[in-house]
């Protein structure tokens, strides 16, 4: 057989890439993936399978995602022209920055542009189709570096510009008039404002939307108890959605997707509600006993997970804490600043005491 080597037809960039793997191996405590814990109602469950039991297994989905959208739409009092849904946040992502490509006068290639530290599925996606990508460093207390974005936008024109807010994995918001400055600043470039934490936090970005035509929302379901569904969404304005849409893949979520998700935002919002609300009480409770021990400072946080600073390297604390079956995220692997910071997932109220249990034998 004669030899192929695939090299010849891959973007060189992927030489440089490492595909996306969450941890693997044996825990007795997860708390690295920033997932809601497991509190859904027996009620719930119930109805669930009842809904699912209804399934059309041999049909397809429906391409237009009709019910989905107009569920969206009024959980969020915007119009269903402003929705379209996809498989997680990622795909939408993706999609933008498939279609979002025309070349500017003043970069060499399309250019993404946002913040680090965050979440690395922007950089990922775009590098993968071969576009330049320039992140400024968020300032000291993990907000926006207003300069240092106003400048980045004057010498990259960015076609897309990603800021999390609240930000994975520091958990802050950014301060909004640093965010208007830049949205005002980037006139030229769509401004995505990914709300993936968006139900733990204070308040929200919706408002933006009837303010400046070069804003959009990112949201999901994964977050708030329901990451199995696989169901993200973008509200944009309707001349936006329209032309994602020529560019999204027919049939991309599936039929149970799409109706379990309806049924979340219909039927079942008292559940996520409810999930938050102990999440939010969790996270107070867990920010007060870490900030209590020694060599512990917990950044506030406006999402479902703080972010630790330790006094030496979290690799040592993260390898502890992994003895004890106990797994979170650190993030010593890239250096710097990041080197002593740990990421860890509220929980339910056993686990997070299960983690201070650990953490404290691990210090």
């Amino acid at each position: 057989m004669r030899s192929f080597d695939p090299q010849v037809i891959l973007r060189p960039e992927l030489g440089e890439l490492k595909a996306y793997a969450p941890s693997t191996g044996s825990y007795e405590l997860r708390l690295d993936a920033n997932e809601a814990p497991a509190v859904l109602s027996p009620a719930a469950k119930k109805r669930l399978g009842e809904v699912a039991a209804k399934t059309a297994w041999h049909q397809y989905p429906d391409a237009g995602q009709k019910d989905l959208r107009k569920a969206i739409a009024k959980h969020l009092g915007v119009k269903s022209a402003q929705i379209l849904a996809g498989v997680g946040s990622d795909e939408l992502i993706t999609l933008l920055l498939t279609v979002a490509t025309r070349l500017k006068a003043k970069a060499p290639a399309p250019t993404l542009l946002t913040t680090t530290p965050t979440f690395v599925m922007y950089r990922l996606s775009a590098r993968i189709r071969g576009q330049r990508v320039m992140e400024v460093p968020l300032d000291a207390d993990w907000d926006l570096d207003e300069e240092g974005m106003l400048r980045a936008i004057e010498m990259a024109a960015p076609n897309v510009i990603f800021i999390a807010s609240p930000n994975n994995p520091t958990g802050t918001m950014v301060t909004r008039s640093r965010l208007e400055r830049v949205i005002e600043a980037a006139s030229g470039s769509l401004v995505v404002v990914d709300e993936a934490y968006i139900d733990y936090a204070d308040g929200n970005h919706l408002d933006l939307l009837d303010r400046y035509e070069n804003v959009a929302i990112l949201r999901t379901l994964s977050k708030v108890g329901f990451a199995a569904l696989r169901v993200g969404w973008i509200v944009a304005s309707p001349n936006l959605i329209v032309e994602l849409d020529k560019a999204r893949l027919p049939y991309n979520l599936p039929t149970v997707s799409q109706t379990l998700a309806t049924l979340v935002l219909t039927e079942l919002t008292d559940e996520m509600k409810s999930t938050c609300v102990l999440v939010r009480q969790e996270r107070a409770r867990l920010t007060t006993a870490l900030g209590n021990l020694r060599g512990v400072a917990v950044v506030p946080s406006q999402a479902n997970f703080l972010w630790l600073k330790l006094e030496g390297s979290a690799g040592d604390v993260f390898g502890r804490l992994g003895k004890l079956g106990v797994l979170v995220r650190s993030f010593h692997g890239r250096g710097g600043r990041l080197e002593q910071y740990l990421r860890v997932t509220i929980g339910t109220r056993e686990q997070n005491d299960r983690f201070l249990e650990a953490l404290r034998e691990s210090l």
